[in-house]
């Protein structure tokens, strides 16, 4: 045994989507020969410790960057000792953990790696110790008679042959091509039988090849959501040929022993060669795509000949329909049943990344009628319904983004011709002038362009009036909007179809003819503790300000649509990085002093993936506080519900794509039908894709990409473009780069060209409206007081740009939650720049600037080039299918990391200007949910739960009807979350269907 690979299960700890660190070391512990069952981000205590009992794991390695790990970690090694498990435990957060908890979780037995020891091991340096680890705890196990199973079937994969009965439940293989979905399927098809035959007891085995050099990434445990009362383990092949490891028919027989009725087994990809694993099941069920190439390609499949079921996976893809079709045709003429329709032929179209699809329903019908038949000869299956739905995106507008890419550089083809034609008739003019006979030039003379006509008209008309100016000390007059100062005709033209005034088509300059008067850019952000902390804050730095712009952060546990609880994994994380928010209550309290109806007050909430039921109890708390169902079409305000880069970038991830964008656009339609206006139903967020590691011209691209995604699909699912696009915002970063200097303005232009020109919207539609937070990737823990340094560049950059809004973050918001005092300063650093900087008192100080232009010319076509690639995958979902916009997020981070190590990309205080005294800084004292927080929380939410005891089940129950039954679901949401918590209600979605499947 000792000769074998180690195996370790690695995942991100519970509500923490922060998973590119344990990326990285699972990819590292792989290249050094273990085999890592890779758990993904958000698992839970019990998650860890059953996959590390089944998969009979000797170690299991945890990353936690949310706080609550002294809890988490305890915890853990309490369940496994629980559960007879003698796996290793091995943790690392960063500078989170600080070095008081390490030494406190090395008494406990838990080995956390800070960054002192990856400076001084190096990343394979810390696995091989984890390896070292590992195998001291294989070699001292013990396997005998009576083995547990999990124990039995690693017995069996070294080569083993204990004695088994020769007994054999039914078997289910599914097979078919790597990235055809089978593991998604294979979860749909648990989940079913859950629903309808839970009594019966399923085993999977999942099986993955290990790689050329050792080691193997076993990763369909990963995707899997439906595994509760689901024995599952993780194989590798170790050598073995065709997908099938040995002792697999052993295997299936210690299954059977252990009282399964039902083993499935997966197999790795395998292209055409994939027809083995019918030697040893009873039934086999081939999962593909439509592009399986050309049509001869079909004969050369194996598996079609031995399957029994085939499912054409991702049956949403252009040519679908066609490829059921051929696919039918090659199965009559391998099994010669020329005399059958191809209609009647057992291929079914399936999309298993969709709430009850009604393809995997048929699917599921059809197994479970020939499990039957192999079991006792009936043909009698379990009727789960249909549920056909349209596309999000139809595929014939797939290219849309292509298409838009086509728009913007068609808009400034004939912004280059009409320059020409103007300035040639200008030309033609003023010689015709100078001549005492002009009659010879008449062939020459025509009349000017009509759009550059019209544009010079307007400009004429506005240089005649007075204009809005500022009066410096020195008594010198600025104007509030600087313009041209050549009135040559061509680059008047260029001026004003390229930038223009503020407020004016393209709107390249900012949305607004003059900034807001009396409201500065800046948000309030705030969040920790209890609702009653954050509410005390929120007044704090509301106190003398002209208006109140609040910004909610929330603690991971709501962050992931969880309630409060004691047990440790979710307490440790109660009110810590962010507020508690569980009920109607809670929301009430949290706003308790404010007047939501103000027109002076607007509420940001940055809540993504249980979004829907936060903004329900938001607009109920407004309801409550004034008494008026109609005060939903006052209260101002945005929530970020931004799932597309969620996915992309930051994994707070609660329902699967199709689930949440169809919320989404419940909620979008519901606004529409209630005339909500003056609230954004999602705030499109590049933020959070540049803290995960793009760069700025990324961050916008892949930003604008997801936007023009919510406008199709709004637009497939019948709404009008005028209805929905004015309720849709932008939030993007600033950094340091070059590039930032220019986002909002790209940004803006791109977008009104492109619903001007492509989707026919009117003028409110056309102007993009954006926060800017200054970016926290920039924040250093070294030279903390540096930081403040940063934050005001890039808080001028967003002045300068036009930002609608505006945050600052604090210097030491690298390492805790802001105190006070450092967020009174970060304040200070807008304030400084609104009251006391000269040039922010002009409206576009940096409007003209030849860099500034050169770089929103460069920028932007840079953007339209990113579209175009997106739009070769299938658009922004299709991308998002194979992890394209993960991938290159995650290669500019590297480039990043590697520059900022190696010194070419200089940081002050940080690679360069350092510090010689290295005297180490005292800890920072951690901002943290206290415990009379966490237990009032508990409490509250005990009192609600007791108060609507009987009123909670029935509405969940219509909740679930409606979002199976394809209703709206926020319509249901505004009633559900005034009788039930917000647990219950994630709880209700994902008893239906709608979780979100984690990927690599």
């Amino acid at each position: 045994m000792s000769s074998s690979p180690v195996r370790i299960v690695t995942a991100a700890a519970l509500f923490d989507g922060h998973d590119a660190a344990i990326t990285v070391i699972r990819r590292v512990l792989q290249s050094r020969g273990a085999e890592v069952i890779h758990l993904g981000h958000d698992r839970s205590v019990h998650d860890v410790a059953a996959a590390a009992l089944q998969e009979d794991a000797h170690g299991v390695a945890v990353s936690s960057y949310q706080g609550g790990h002294l809890e988490y970690f305890g915890y853990l090694v309490d369940r496994l000792a629980e559960l007879g498990s003698d796996a290793r435990v091995f943790g690392g957060g960063g500078g989170v953990i600080v070095p008081a908890e390490i030494e406190t979780l090395a008494a406990k037995g838990v080995a956390v790696y800070s960054p002192a020891d990856g400076q001084r091991l190096g990343l394979t340096g810390m696995a091989d110790e984890v390896i070292a680890a590992c195998r001291e705890v294989q070699r001292s196990r013990q396997a005998g008679p009576g083995a547990p199973l999990a124990r039995t079937l690693t017995l069996l994969a070294e080569g083993a042959e204990p004695d088994l009965p020769d007994v054999r439940p039914l078997t289910v293989g599914i097979t078919g091509t790597g990235g055809s979905g089978k593991s998604s399927l294979t979860d749909e098809l648990l989940l079913r039988f859950r629903r309808h035959l839970p009594a019966l007891r399923i085993a999977v085995l999942a099986v993955d090849p290990t790689a050329r050099r050792g080691g193997a990434l076993l990763g369909d445990r990963i995707r899997m959501n439906a595994l509760d009362g689901v024995f599952f383990r993780s194989l590798a092949t170790r050598g073995a040929t065709a997908g099938i490891p040995r002792g697999l028919d052993a295997m299936v027989r210690a299954c059977a022993a252990d009282g399964h009725d039902l083993v499935i087994i997966e197999t790795p990809g395998m292209g055409q060669g994939d027809a083995a694993i019918a030697d040893h099941a009873d039934l086999v069920v081939y999962v593909m795509t439509p592009e399986y190439g050309a049509a001869t390609q079909l004969e050369k499949i194996a598996a079609l000949e031995v399957a029994d079921l085939v499912a054409i996976n991702k049956f949403d893809r252009r040519g679908a329909d066609d490829a059921r079709r051929d696919v039918a045709r090659q199965l009559i003429r391998n099994r010669g049943a020329f005399g059958e329709s191809w209609q009647s032929q057992p291929v079914v179209g399936t999309i298993a990344s969709r709430v009850n699809d009604g393809g995997v329903n048929e699917l599921f019908d059809l197994l479970l009628g020939r499990l039957g038949e192999v079991s006792t000869g009936s043909t009698g299956g379990v009727s789960t319904g249909s549920a056909g739905r349209k596309a999000l995106i139809p595929p014939a507008r797939e290219r849309y983004l292509s298409e838009i890419a086509g728009t913007v550089r068609s808009y400034h083809s004939t912004t280059a011709e009409l320059v020409q034609q103007t300035r040639r008739h200008a030309a033609v003019e003023a010689v015709a002038e100078l001549l005492d006979d002009p009659v010879p030039l008449q062939h020459l003379r025509t009349a000017p362009p009509t759009e550059s006509d019209a544009l010079l008209a307007a400009w004429r008309l506005r240089s005649t009036g007075e204009q809005p100016h500022v009066d410096t000390l020195s008594g010198t007059r600025l104007p509030k909007v600087a313009t041209p100062s050549d009135d040559e005709v061509g680059g008047l033209v260029r001026y004003l179809r390229a930038e223009n005034v503020p407020g004016t088509f393209p709107f390249t300059a900012g949305v607004f003819a003059l900034k807001r008067s009396g409201e500065r850019p800046t948000r309030m952000f705030a969040g920790e503790g209890d609702p009653a902390r954050t509410n005390r804050r929120f007044h704090l730095l509301a106190d003398g300000q002209p208006s109140t712009r609040l910004s909610t952060a929330f603690d991971s546990v709501t962050l992931y649509g969880r309630d409060p609880a004691r047990q440790p994994d979710i307490y440790g994380k109660v009110g810590t990085s962010g507020v508690s928010i569980a009920t109607l209550d809670d929301m009430r309290d949290l706003f308790a002093g404010f007047d939501l109806a103000d027109p002076t007050t607007s509420v940001s909430m940055t809540i993504n993936g249980p979004a829907p039921t936060i903004l329900a109890m938001f607009f109920n708390a407004a309801i409550d506080a004034t008494g008026d169902p109609e005060v939903v079409r006052r209260v101002r305000g945005t929530v970020q519900a931004d799932i597309l880069k969620e996915d992309q970038g930051q994994n707070t991830c609660l329902f699967s794509i199709d689930f949440s964008l169809r919320a989404m656009a419940d909620v979008q339609e519901w606004f529409i039908e209630h005339a909500v206006t003056r609230f954004y139903s999602v705030s499109i967020s590049g933020y959070h894709i540049a803290e995960a590691g793009a760069n700025p011209i990324t961050q916008l691209a892949l930003t604008l990409a997801n936007g023009f995604t919510y406008v199709e699909a709004y637009l497939a699912r019948g709404m009008a473009v005028d209805d929905f696009a004015p309720n849709l915002s932008f939030f993007f970063s600033n950094g340091m780069d070059a590039e930032y200097s220019v986002i909002g303005r790209v940004a803006r232009r791109i977008w009104a060209v492109a619903l001007r020109e492509k989707y026919g919207a009117g003028e409110r539609a056309q102007k993009l409206k954006y926060h800017i937070q200054t970016s926290g990737r920039s924040l250093h823990a070294a030279e903390m007081e540096f930081n403040d340094v940063r934050t005001t560049l890039q808080a001028l950059c967003a002045f300068y740009d036009s930002a609608n809004s505006l945050h600052t973050n604090a210097y030491d918001e690298a390492v805790t939650t802001p105190s006070e005092a450092s967020v009174r300063r970060a304040l200070a650093i807008q304030l400084i720049i609104d009251s006391e900087w000269g040039p922010a008192a002009v409206d576009n100080p940096l409007q003209g600037s030849y860099l500034i232009e050169q770089l929103t010319e460069l920028v932007e076509e840079a953007v339209l080039a990113e579209f175009d690639r997106i739009a070769e995958r299938g658009g922004v979902l299709g991308a998002m299918e194979t992890g394209y916009q993960r991938g290159l997020i995650q290669d500019e981070s590297m480039l990043y990391e590697s520059r900022k190590h190696d010194g070419t990309l200089p940081i002050i205080g940080v690679n360069t200007f350092v510090n010689a005294d290295d005297t180490p800084a005292s800890p920072p004292v951690l901002a943290r949910g206290t415990v009379a927080e966490k237990e009032s929380q508990l409490a509250r939410l005990a009192d609600f739960h007791a108060r609507h005891a009987d009123e909670a089940p029935p509405a969940l129950e219509r909740l679930k009807a409606v979002a199976l039954a394809d209703g709206n679901v926020f319509d249901e949401l505004m009633r559900t979350v005034r009788v039930a918590s917000l647990g219950q209600i994630t709880e209700a979605f994902f008893e239906v269907g709608g979780r979100y499947r984690r990927s690599m």
